[in-house]
Parts: structure tokens; sequence; C-alpha cells
């Protein structure tokens, strides 16, 4: 178990390797540059001191090593297109939006699938059944760039019930429609992950046997079917969760939240390096964490895999 965990801890850091590798090669195959830009109209000279106090002058071997150590100590240097402001700052001030939008469109979504793939397995081939497959395969195709414009005007403009911009952190409301937006597709894949899973575990004989036995439909389906039937969706809540994080930077500019998501873009834009750098090693690192965490869970909820370990 322990060789496991050390194992995947291993893999994790090669995994940020060679993220960090590819992202900052892709950057420099970008066309332009941070102070390239017609709309600053930077005479040459300044330019040129510029990207000498960045670094920028540097062979390109100089700087990838001097990037891979600023990041190794937690420090992925200045902004290029904020001026004079750290990347850490940046991440520190916009990242915790991005975070509360992120448990709340997980806790949206896992209220919604879960409940919906069980009852849709313990009616299997019912319209209870069909009914929810397809709503599940409604929220899968309809992508989250179509679905919250949709629900900004219908729900925002329209209706005048729930905010279509902004962020108050301390209005709950304000982060209904964004996390409403981001939860709906999870939301989905966990129906049909749960059902799947569900539809196995019911199959199994001991099920069978409980049911000859008597037991109440109820309790077999709580104390007996839903712990291994979850474990599907359980692997995927951890990716899952990751990735709607790193997937609001399209929702954040949407509805208007001063998350993480804006600056990615403006960064990408620009070409800002150390912002880009940043806050992609912060999402692959948010996913490596998020499916370490689902391993552990899957143990604890299927033995079987913890006496194979």
């Amino acid at each position: 178990m322990l060789a496991n965990l050390i194992g995947r801890f291993l893999q994790g850091i090669f995994v940020l390797f060679v993220l960090f590798t590819v992202t900052f090669f892709l950057i420099k195959a970008l066309p332009g540059g941070p102070f390239k830009s017609a709309e600053k109209a930077i005479p040459e000279h300044i330019r040129a001191k510029i990207e000498a106090y960045y670094g920028l002058d540097q062979p390109v071997r100089v700087q990838y090593f001097r990037q891979l150590g600023n990041l190794v100590q937690g420090d992925p240097g200045l902004s290029l297109r904020l001026e004079g402001r750290e990347v850490t700052e940046i991440i520190s001030q916009a990242f915790p939006v991005s975070l509360r939008l992120g448990i709340a469109a997980m806790t949206i979504a896992m209220c919604l699938g879960i409940p919906l793939g069980v009852v849709a397995a313990w009616r299997k081939n019912t319209l209870m059944d069909y009914s929810a497959m397809a709503l599940a395969m409604v929220g899968i195709c309809i992508p989250a760039f179509v679905i919250g414009p949709l629900l900004a005007d219908q729900f925002g403009r329209r209706m005048n019930l729930l905010p279509a911009m902004g962020w108050d952190p301390t209005d709950p409301s304000s982060w209904m429609l964004p996390a409403l937006t981001l939860g709906l597709a999870t939301g989905a894949y966990l129906s049909r992950l749960t059902r799947a899973g569900m539809l196995e575990i019911l199959s199994q004989d001991y099920i069978r046997t409980a049911k000859a036995k008597g037991v109440g439909s109820l309790r077999m389906l709580i104390r007996h079917s839903l712990r291994g039937g979850i474990i599907p969706a359980v692997a995927f809540i951890g990716p899952a969760f990751a990735g709607i994080i790193s997937g609001s930077v399209v929702i954040e500019s949407v509805f208007a939240m001063p998350g993480l998501g804006l600056h990615f873009i403006k960064s990408i834009e620009v070409g800002d390096a150390p912002m880009i750098l940043g806050s992609v090693m912060l999402y692959g690192t948010l996913i490596i964490i998020a499916n370490f965490l689902t391993d552990l869970l899957g143990l604890w909820l299927n033995p079987r895999l913890r006496a194979s370990r």
C-alpha cells in the first residue's frame, strides 16, 4: 500500500514536469509577444530594456531552467501583463472565486446526478429510467457555453430571479447560475456512471439472495447496493472536480466573475508566460491531488481493492 502511494506521488511529479515542459514551449511558439503588440506601440529600445529586465532576451534554454527553478520554489515570477504584480498574488486573489464556484457546481452535480442514476437503475427499463437517461444525454451534449447564456437570459434578464452577472461572496444567489451551468454536464455524467455501477451490483448473487430472504427494497438499496454501485461515480468525481475548476474559464467570462479564468484568458492573449505557467501548474496539481484522493476513497469503498494492494 505504501509503495503504491509513493509510486503515485512520483508519477505525479513526473506528470507536472512534462506539463511544465510542454506548456513552456507552446508559449514560446505563440506568435508575437507580451511587448510586441501594436496597441502598445512601445519604442524598440524601451522594449529591449523591458525584455532584458524580465530575462526574455536570454536563450530559450536559460529561460526554461530559470522558470523551472522559480516554480520549484513556488514563485512563478512577475506577471508580464500586469506589470509589477506577482503571479502568486494574482492567483491568491482570484483562485478562491474559482474554487468556491467549483465546490458549488460539484455539489449541484452530485445532488442531481447520483440520485438520478440510482433511481434509473432501480427502475430499469421503465419510463423513469428512459426519461432520466434522456435528460442526462441532453446535459452531456449541450456545452456549458451554450447553457450559460441561456440560463442568464431566462432566469436573470427575463424572470429577474437570480443575478445574471457579477460575484458577491456573501450572496449565494450570485453563484447559482454559473454553478448550475458547470454542474449540469458533470451531473449528467455522474448519473450515467451511477446507473451503470448500480446495475452491475443489482445483478450480483448476494442481491438476489437478499431479495429471496425478504430484505426490504429501501434497506437493500441503501445498505447492500449503494456503496458498491457508486464506485464508478466516485472514481469520476476527483478529475471532474478539477475539470470543473479548470473548465470554469469560459463560464467566468460569461458571468463576469473575478476568478482565475479571466486572468488566464488575458495572459494567453498577450503571451504572459509566468501567468500561464502558474495557472497551468496550479490546475495540473489540483487534478493530481483530486485523482489521489479519489483513489483513497475508492479503496475505502471497495475492500477488494485494499486486499489486492
